[in-house]
């Protein structure tokens, strides 16, 4: 159990709290921006939009400062965008994903690759173990469950084929795209 955090559930997982310590931030060094983070997480760039202008999901690295500037997204923040995006597809309400996002972000980085979010609709909860998921389902509560390892490396593999950003210099980072691959040994070909 992650007994760190209060409101044990019955089920043995963690309900997520509403306040929790302080998030230990890490500077990345790359961030993604606005069309880059919808095709990493499978949202739409209004869906981007709301839920950084209603404070779901704020890009961690550089957010909008005015006309001309463009919101710049973390790796952690694309991940998290596809943790909600999944929430919403399975009918979990917006207030409980709202809940869950504070506790991610006050969660940090550690053990995230080994967490999963479990949900019965109504609540979320963090589960670090095998242990805690069959604990969660077989007290009658969880419905499904989102590996959050699993949601970073598809959101590593997505990222790789997609640019970047340099955080310190704003130099576009090229990722590897087979297709582009492909077009340069064509033309050195001909």
């Amino acid at each position: 159990m992650a007994g760190d955090l209060p409101g044990l559930g019955p089920g043995g997982g963690v309900p997520y709290p509403l306040h929790g310590p302080a998030a230990e931030t890490t500077t990345d060094t790359v961030g993604y921006r606005g069309p880059t983070a919808c095709a990493a997480a499978g949202i739409t760039y209004r869906q981007l939009d709301y839920w950084a202008r209603t404070g779901l999901v704020e890009p961690s690295v550089r957010p909008a400062q005015g006309s001309g500037t463009q919101r710049l997204y973390s790796f952690r923040d694309v991940v998290v965008l596809k943790i909600v995006k999944r929430f919403l597809d399975t009918g979990v309400a917006l207030q409980n994903i709202r809940t869950a996002v504070h506790h991610l972000r006050d969660r940090g980085a550690r053990d995230l690759d080994r967490m999963t979010l479990m949900s019965d609709g109504a609540t979320v909860y963090e589960c670090t173990s095998p242990d805690e998921v069959v604990g969660l389902l077989q007290g009658g509560q969880g419905v499904f469950g989102i590996a959050v390892g699993v949601v970073w490396r598809d959101v590593e593999s997505a990222l790789s084929q997609l640019h970047g950003e340099r955080v310190d210099t704003g130099e576009t980072l090229v990722g590897h795209n087979p297709a582009d691959e492909l077009a340069r040994r064509r033309n050195r070909a001909v």
